[in-house]
């Protein structure tokens, strides 16, 4: 079943992806850089504990394509990593891991629902599927959030915050490669 949920999530990406080649606007591609922290420690909030996120080597790197009103696709790439003596999942690291991530989301941008006249700031759901490394592989279904706030008028450069929960397939037998929660920060720029 669950191959099939991700069989299925997979197709329903690269639909929207090439339904997104279509329709082409000024502004369809964007870039963005900047920095993430992982929080593992088992706990089912995004804030608990942030003293404990890993935030060893924190890049965060993606494209985003939209292709229609509200509607975009997102590919992300992360890196971050976990030291030993650092807390995953209650237990205490008796060496170093790198923590690697790729992520496919769909992401719908509702700001303009919330408030109609403002055009500096965004705010946005997101979900998808992901692919991640800490010891092991491990494939996530992921779900988040976040906001957009716009430096300029024509809405070319930004700054965002996202949280992305990652629920892992295979999360009772993968010891770190675990269910977690993902912040970012990142500049966002129009391409």
């Amino acid at each position: 079943m669950r191959k099939l949920v991700l069989l299925l999530t997979l197709l329903l990406a690269f639909s929207f992806n090439s339904n997104g080649q279509a329709s082409r606007s000024d502004k369809e591609w964007f870039a963005s850089v900047g920095l993430n922290a992982i929080n593992s420690q088992g706990t089912r909030s995004p804030v608990g504990k942030m003293d404990e996120w890993a935030i060893n080597i924190p890049i965060s790197l993606a494209v985003e394509v939209a292709w229609t009103s509200g509607l975009s696709i997102e590919q992300s790439f992360t890196i971050n990593s976990f030291s030993e003596g650092d807390i995953i999942d209650n237990g205490v690291l008796r060496e170093d891991f790198t923590y690697f991530s790729f992520d496919t989301h769909a992401k719908y941008y509702f700001g303009k629902h919330i408030f109609p006249q403002v055009d500096w700031i965004d705010f946005y759901g997101n979900a998808g599927v992901g692919f991640f490394n800490i010891d092991e592989t491990n494939v996530s279904l992921n779900l988040g959030g976040g906001v957009l706030f716009w430096l300029n008028r024509r809405q070319t450069i930004g700054i965002r915050a996202q949280v992305i929960g990652k629920f892992a397939l295979d999360h009772s037998e993968s010891g770190f490669d675990n269910n977690h929660f993902q912040t970012h920060l990142q500049a966002i720029f129009a391409l």
